[in-house]
């Protein structure tokens, strides 16, 4: 027999000792990690260009932040999908209540590991695999949707900027238009009550430039929110609405999107995924096997087994349950994830087609303002003021000339926003840049 020694007992305890603190210094290291630092606002000025706005969206922005965080929870996931089953060890200590563990006590020792068997930890691996891969492309998509928001927003500021200098150019020059003709009322050249309209409509137009000065800075508190930035920074966007002819084919731009669009391409590997779960699935209908082995030591006065070894295996046997509810979830969810699948190339295409619409609608309006309209208007703002002051025409002809440069400069900006509006819905739509 062997029996076994108070040293034997204090280096088992020791080797114990050492165990709980190690694994108190990693769960203190686990539980304790901080969260990554979100990425500082930014203070002062801040001069932007719709490119340099995507690219301080792309550090700054914190929904975008909350959608990467998805793919390093899918990674976390993968890792654990590639990792073995824990072995199990088992110590059973057995005693006497009247002689000493030193003459009759029992250590039993035993260690068990699992064995996955047809294929588990592969589909398992193939499964996290593919939700890797639809988490950066869920990321991709957010990028897509929120960047259109923040080109958009870019371009908001710009179109209200223009309408403020629309509103002080407007302000200013019939400003000028009042001084020089309350010189020829002084004078007698002209009746009060013409002096008293034009001051009433100089009110307007300064009451324009106070409203666009609103908008302006509402705008900018838009695109501010968007790119991570606190309300004091001043931002000041570089870039105006411009106009280039364009010829795209909706056809191209649709096939083009079923490809490239990242929401298709993760409800496609979300497909992948159930498919790999429906797989993982009917592989649990065969057993694991667990292989273990043992061992026992007994002081030198106890039973008649000196010191015993044995090896062990255990399966279960299935004999009513054979995962076939699992199975049928799993059939379930792959035929939604299809049916999704399906759903989004069809939505993907109704995206397409109304872009395309609106892009086409869109460039026949400015092509429109600037066939002949934002020329005539200005001619028509120019002729009735030099007439007005040479007596040529009435006080409500000039006032008529002024609000129709207004209403068409102010159209003609629109246009042009909802213009460029349109080549980012075409961008958005295809999943990419297609129209610079």
């Amino acid at each position: 027999m062997i029996g076994f020694s108070n040293t034997h007992g204090t280096r088992l305890c020791a080797w114990l000792g050492c165990a709980a603190i190690v694994t108190g210094l990693l769960c203190s290291a686990s539980f304790g990690a901080e969260p990554a630092p979100r990425p500082p606002a930014s203070a002062g000025a801040v001069s932007l260009t719709v490119d340099e706005a995507m690219g301080l969206f792309l550090k700054q922005n914190l929904d975008l932040l909350i959608a990467q965080y998805g793919i390093d929870s899918a990674k976390g996931l993968e890792v654990t999908a590639r990792l073995f089953p824990n072995p199990t060890l088992s110590a059973d200590v057995t005693g006497s209540m009247t002689q000493s563990f030193g003459q009759v006590g029992v250590l039993a020792l035993r260690i068990d590991q699992l064995f996955e068997l047809a294929g588990k930890r592969g589909h398992r691996q193939e499964s996290a695999r593919y939700g890797v891969q639809s988490a950066e492309a869920s990321f991709a998509d957010a990028v897509r949707t929120l960047g259109f928001a923040v080109k958009d927003a870019f371009y908001h500021v710009v179109q209200a900027k223009q309408k403020l200098e629309l509103a002080k150019q407007n302000s200013a020059n019939f400003a000028e238009v009042v001084k020089i003709n309350d010189i020829r009322f002084k004078k007698g050249a002209i009746p009060e009550v013409d002096v008293i309209k034009l001051r009433v409509q100089l009110v307007d137009f300064q009451n324009q430039v106070i409203t666009a000065t609103q908008d302006y800075l509402t705008e900018q508190n838009t695109l501010r929110g968007l790119l991570g930035l606190k309300p004091t920074v001043v931002l000041n966007v570089a870039g105006d609405l411009e106009y280039k002819s364009r010829t795209l084919s909706v056809e191209t731009l649709k096939a083009d999107a079923l490809l490239s669009r990242p929401d298709v391409l993760a409800k496609n590997r979300n497909v992948s995924q159930k498919d790999a779960n429906l797989k993982l699935a009917r592989a649990f209908r065969v057993p694991d096997v667990t292989i273990g082995a043992d061992t026992a030591m007994q002081g030198p006065q106890g039973p008649n087994s000196p010191h015993q070894y044995g090896l062990g295996l255990s399966v279960p046997l299935p004999l009513f349950n054979r995962n076939q509810g699992g199975i049928l979830q799993a059939e379930a969810d792959l035929k939604a994830a299809q049916t999704d699948l399906g759903k989004t190339r069809l939505l993907v295409e109704i995206d397409v087609e109304n872009a395309y619409r609106d892009f086409t609608q869109t460039q026949m309006l400015v092509q429109a303002y600037r066939g002949g309209a934002v020329n005539d208007a200005t001619e028509v703002k120019d002729i009735a003021t030099k007439a007005y002051q040479r007596g040529g025409t009435t006080i409500l002809d000039l006032l008529d000339a002024f609000r129709t440069f207004n209403t068409t400069m102010q159209g003609y900006i629109d246009a042009l926003y909802t213009y460029q509006r349109s080549l980012l819905e075409i961008d958005a739509a295809v999943g990419r840049e297609v129209t610079r």
